[in-house]
Formats: structure tokens, sequence, C-alpha cells
């Protein structure tokens, strides 16, 4: 349990004040929002159904509003399920813990300090996720006012959860294949920067909140004597990428792969300044000379180095002046050089980024937001809190929101249909590990795009300044309007698991009975697919890619997964006139711990931005 400023010797020491709902640290329990005690729960909408066994009360949530709960009022007539009562729903964060916890229990092993089925950078995302959703938790005691008071067997339950989770995010540390992402892509290794950066972030709340007594400054968390550990690998990892700031090409921007032809695209830039202005307002410095792959030590790094904050800053020039959106006011994948050759007579062709990829990936759309808010905080520059909530606005849009409860809901509108976020693969059940894991990624950054602006700025003294109401204001009545959007598609994925509570890939398609071959079915067009879509079929093995002398697979293909199309939109066992349960999504890769990361994103978001309105995240 939470621990608030316990003082040593305290004659309040056999208790704790309890700000924090109960939760046993061997099983999640499921409450139904205004009942003491678990409902019955239908067998197709059950969460982490052995969780349910011996469910409890959800101490502390008779104060919660109603709207702490799913309710399928407004999403049933798009996902076409049976509407039902608002009480077989459980709340949000209940929903959100069952997911964090199937994720882990299924997919992360402790052997390995890892989830072995991952690859690695998205291993990174999942370490990234597992975090946020921590400092979710413990910022969670912030918004309840204390009710009642707990025995300290009940209270230690809930830090025990807590620790729980943090000590396998410690063992990642030394899971982490951290050699060999040294030697791949580039956005690979900011994938590291932010997850590290992430965890630190968790630890000073989690210490701040629940341990720092002001009489004793020595009680702080144990956790923080891993702060160093994890600063000094997100600024290893960071020097290394920013190798890939060229600007003999294009005027500047972000290469891609070291070990391909040159391509700026979206996701590479978008993390360096995501990265760049996180280092800035989180690094909290580095004296570990290691040097690992240099043969002298490195030299201190002090936090709050302007240096971060410049990179963010014109790298986002950069991107913003590169139209590398289209004209739905999407990111589209990336740019090719035209007639650029490599090798010792080779060309630069035009130096230009001219040979636009065409393809929209909803990550594109996501890692940016993360960094735009950062800028905020670091320049109080409105323009760029602008620009954020203009990219939200067309990711919505993109989703087919203004038709969803029209004839039009089935249609593909870019980024999704019917309101519903989905990826290109989706529909035909052919995205590999790669795209599996974009949905969670775009709910991750959205989530910190639209959580309370804190301006920071810090003097010779370290102060922190807060100021600018009217934008603070402003940006959350913004966010507030996307509230509806976030719970529609927390809804969609939640109506994805199966019965051991793992999600699903496809949101807007929940698993039901119909008949092989249903004319059903045919109600969902195929998006029309732009350009190479090197994220789930490979980069191909042509000049506008590979580098002349490239006759090797490199690291980067081995990231597809090449069993990504062994179950197909038709391919299910049984005969062809056979009314059957099928899953739509148990094709392709099926679950995995990547498609479960996106129902941890998005749960989180809707709790975090709709629900519960956190401060201090």
């Amino acid at each position: 349990m939470i621990v608030r400023s316990l003082n040593r010797g305290s004659a309040a020491a056999p208790w704790l004040v309890f700000s924090f709902i109960y939760l046993s640290a061997s099983s999640f329990v499921t409450a139904l929002p205004g009942q003491g005690g678990a409902g019955s729960v239908s067998n197709d909408e059950v969460v982490a159904q052995r969780s349910l066994v011996d469910s409890k009360p959800l101490l502390g949530e008779k104060g919660l509003p109603q709207q702490h709960a799913f309710t399928a009022d407004d999403n049933a007539p798009l996902l076409r399920v049976t509407p039902q009562e608002p009480n077989t729903y459980p709340s949000t964060y209940t929903a959100l813990l069952n997911a964090l916890e199937t994720m882990e229990n299924h997919f992360f092993a402790v052997a390995y300090g890892t989830w072995p089925k991952a690859i690695d950078w998205t291993a990174a995302v999942m370490g990234t996720q597992v975090s946020a959703t921590l400092l979710a938790m413990t910022s969670y005691a912030q918004t309840l006012k204390p009710t009642s008071l707990l025995c300290i067997d009940e209270a230690r339950d809930h830090e025990n959860l807590i620790n729980r989770y943090f000590t396998q995010i410690t063992s990642f540390y030394f899971g982490e294949n951290a050699f060999a992402l040294r030697t791949q892509a580039y956005d690979d290794m900011l994938w590291v920067v932010l997850g590290w950066l992430e965890a630190i972030k968790f630890i000073k709340l989690h210490s701040s909140l629940h341990y720092t007594s002001s009489d004793d400054k020595n009680a702080t968390w144990y956790a923080s004597q891993f702060i160093p550990q994890f600063a000094h690998r997100a600024r290893l990892f960071y020097d290394l990428a920013s190798r890939g700031w060229d600007t003999t090409l294009c005027g500047g921007g972000m290469l891609w792969n070291p070990h391909l032809a040159p391509y700026k695209n979206a996701i590479t830039n978008e993390l360096y300044i995501a990265a760049s202005v996180s280092m800035y307002l989180y690094f909290p410095g580095d004296s570990d000379s290691s040097p690992f792959l240099t043969h002298t030590g490195l030299p201190p790094a002090k936090a709050h180095d302007v240096r971060y904050l410049d990179n963010a800053a014109e790298a986002y020039k950069w991107l913003k002046e590169s139209k590398m959106r289209n004209k739905d006011g999407l990111y589209v994948d990336g740019f090719h050089i035209t007639g650029w050759r490599g090798g010792k007579n080779g060309s630069n062709g035009t130096g230009k980024c001219d040979m636009r990829a065409e393809n929209v990936y909803t990550y594109n759309q996501g890692v940016i937001l993360s960094g735009l808010k950062g800028l905020w905080e670091a320049t109080g520059s409105r323009c760029y809190l602008e620009d954020g909530h203009e990219l939200v606005r067309n990711v919505i849009r993109a989703t087919g929101w203004e038709d969803r409860n029209t004839e039009q809901r089935y249609r593909w509108a870019g980024l999704g249909r019917g309101g519903v976020m989905e990826e290109l693969c989706d529909w035909s059940g052919s995205c590999s590990q790669n795209s599996q894991t974009f949905k969670g990624i775009y709910f991750h950054h959205l989530t910190l795009f639209c959580s309370p602006l804190i301006r920071q700025e810090w003097g010779e003294n370290g102060e922190t300044l807060l100021d600018d109401e009217e934008t603070k204001q402003l940006h959350q009545k913004s966010c507030e309007e996307y509230g509806d959007w976030i719970r529609h598609n927390a809804f969609a994925a939640y109506l994805t698991r199966n019965q051991d509570g793992e999600y699903g890939e496809w949101w807007g398609r929940p698993a039901r009975r119909r008949r092989h071959g249903d004319e059903e079915d045919d109600e969902f067009e195929g998006p029309n697919t732009q350009g190479t879509d090197y994220r789930n079929e490979g980069v191909p093995m042509d000049e506008i890619w590979r580098l002349p002398e490239d006759d090797v697979m490199y690291k980067c293909d081995m990231d597809k997964d090449l069993g990504n199309q062994e179950r197909s939109w038709r391919d299910y066992d049984g005969r062809d006139n056979e009314v059957r349960s099928r899953d739509i999504n148990d094709r392709g890769r099926g679950r995995t711990v990547e498609t479960q990361s996106g129902g941890v994103a998005v749960l989180r978001a809707l709790w975090r931005l709709v629900e519960s309105k956190q401060e201090g995240g």
C-alpha cells in the first residue's frame, strides 16, 4: 500500500491513511460500480476470468461517479454487441489493472528479465508501458480523500503490488538486449531512451508522494538507487542515436537506419524530438564514465542541458517544414532521396527529400505529441500545443468518428472506421510485431500530451515556475473534447479480449459467432495501401532501400515476424458450411504482448485523461 510520509516512531505507525483502492498482490479484484461486491459477468465479457473467482469489493469505489464504468449504450450500435447493463462492466481502473496483470503474467518471464516473444524495440516499448501504468497507479492516490483507516497488512498489499511490477522493470534493465540494440536502427535506440526516462519519472513521483518525509531526508523509496543506472543507459543510447542527425541530405533530419540507403522517416524524427526534450526535462544527470563503445571515459552529463532542448526545437522545425503530412493532415511514413547511390563512387542524387512514402501508420501520429508537450513545457510557446491539437483532431477525423452512427460506419476513413482506430493490416490479419505495437504507442503519447500543463524552467537554484493559466485552461478544455472518442476506443479494445483476458489487434471487431463466409464480413471494406509496407512485409531488396554492397539481411529485416500471415482472413479450421465460433482477432500472429500493451495503453488514457484527471503525472 502507498505509504505517505510515515514518520518513524510515530504513534500512528500501525496505521496508514488509505487513499487507494484495495487490491491483493496475488490477484486483482473486480467490483461492479454502485454495488458492494462482484456480480455475474457473461461468458463473452470476462475480464481475466481467473481473477474473478474470489472477488472482493473495491473499497473506496462508492465515492466514484458513475462515469467511472464502461457503458455499452453508445458503442453497441457500432460494434454490434448485445447491449448490457452498465453494471456488467468493471470500473476502468479495475480493467486497466487486469490488463496489466494479464500482460505480465502471460508474457513476461522473470527468469529472462524480458518479454521473450517481443523483439528488441517492442520490448523497450513494453517497459515504457509498464512504467507509465505504475505512474498512473501511484498518482491515483492524489485524487481521493482518505475515507478510512486500514490495517498495515492491507496497506502493505498494494505497495507490494507496485513493487511486484517495478521489480520486473529492474530485471528488464538486465534482460534488455542492450548490446544488440546499439547496432540497430536509430529509432530502435530512441525507444530505449524514452523507456528508461519513463521509469525515472515513476520512481521520482512514487518516492515524493509516498515516502519522502520532511523530517527524514533519507526516507526515500528504495528504488531511487536505480535512477543512476537508468539515466546512464538513457544517456548512452541518446548519444548513439544522435549520430543519425544528418545535414548533407534534405537540409537536416534523422536518418532511419545506418545499414540502409538514406531514408528520413517520421518515426525516427519524432522519437528524436521526444527523446531530446525528455532528456532536457527529466534526465537527472550522469556521472558514470563507463564508455562501452569508446576507449576513453565519458565526461559527466548535467541535468537540464540546453543542448537537448536545442536539438528538439531544431528537429521539430525541420519536421514541420519537411512536407511529411498528407492532404488529411496526417504524417506519412517518410522520404527517400531521388537518385541517391552509395559506395565509393556514389552520388547524393538530388540531395532532397523528394520521394515520399505515403503509408500512414498510427504511431507516426502519436510520438510527436509528447515531444510537442515537452517543447511547450520547456519554452512556453503555445504554437507547439496548437500543432499537437490540430494533429489529434485530424486523427480523430481519420478514424471515421463523424460516421460512427451512420451507414458509413464501415467505410475506411484513413486511420480506421466508425470512430475506432485501426491499422492498415488489421483488416487482413497480416500485422507483424511492429504494427501490433503501434496503437498502444499512440495512446501512450496522447496521454502524455493531454496531461495537465506544468511549465518548467530551471534557474540557478533549480526552481520550477508555473505560469500561463490561460493556455493551461485552453489545453485542458481541448483535451476534454477528446474524451468520448477515447472512451469509444477503449470500449472497442475491451471487447476484443478472450476468456484469458488477452486483448486483440483489431479493436473494431470483437469475437462472435457467424457462418463461414458470412456477408457481414464484407461490410468492412479493406483499406487501400500505398507504397511499400515495410513495417509488415519487410524491407525490399532493391536500390531504393539498400546499400549497393548490401548482399546480406540486416537485423532490421529480422524484426518482421515471418509467421504473421499463417492464419489469414478465410483460413480457419473446419468446413466452409459449418457454423462455428470464429475469433477475428485470432488471425495472423493472434494475441501477443504487443496487442496486450495496446489494451493497457488505451485504458490508461481513458482513466487518466477522462476519468481521474490526474495532477502530477
